[in-house]
């Protein structure tokens, strides 16, 4: 992340901060909570629609993620300036764990998720990304 995104981000968490609260590592990642198996379906059943003119695969959206040593905050990022659009939500780093990184040709993620929940937020990370992905996967346990 370049320099002029990161202070962006900053002044936008800043004021949620609790004291003694330190942002440890901010990045551009992408969310996905949709599986590969419905994107699939998804894309088969657009090309159904239109007569096999075109397929429709949805792209996640880029997003800022902010962790600190005690949460994560993730930020819509607007994609044609550099600043953080919407805050859309906080997660308490207490009891997340994370699953082991894939790693693809373009991108690595991860999926993080809660003892207590069947959810999980799968977080997939940019190529230039891996120093900020190994500082969150080493700050999160493996899931059992």
């Amino acid at each position: 992340m370049n320099g002029k995104r990161r202070r962006l981000l900053l002044a936008a968490i800043d004021p949620m901060l609790e004291p003694g609260e330190q942002v440890e590592v901010a990045t551009i990642v992408n969310l996905s909570s949709v599986s590969v198996r419905r994107t699939a379906v998804f894309a088969a059943a657009s090309a159904i629609m239109s007569g096999g003119a075109m397929a429709v695969i949805p792209a996640p959206a880029p997003m800022y993620l902010a962790m600190t040593d005690r949460r994560i905050f993730v930020f819509r990022a607007n994609p044609t300036f550099a600043r953080p659009e919407e805050h859309l939500m906080t997660i308490p780093r207490a009891g997340l764990v994370r699953t082991e990184i894939k790693e693809r040709l373009l991108n690595s993620s991860f999926v993080v998720s809660s003892p207590d929940s069947e959810q999980g937020l799968k977080i997939i990370f940019p190529l230039v990304g891996r120093k900020d992905r190994n500082a969150i996967a080493a700050a999160l346990p493996l899931a059992a």
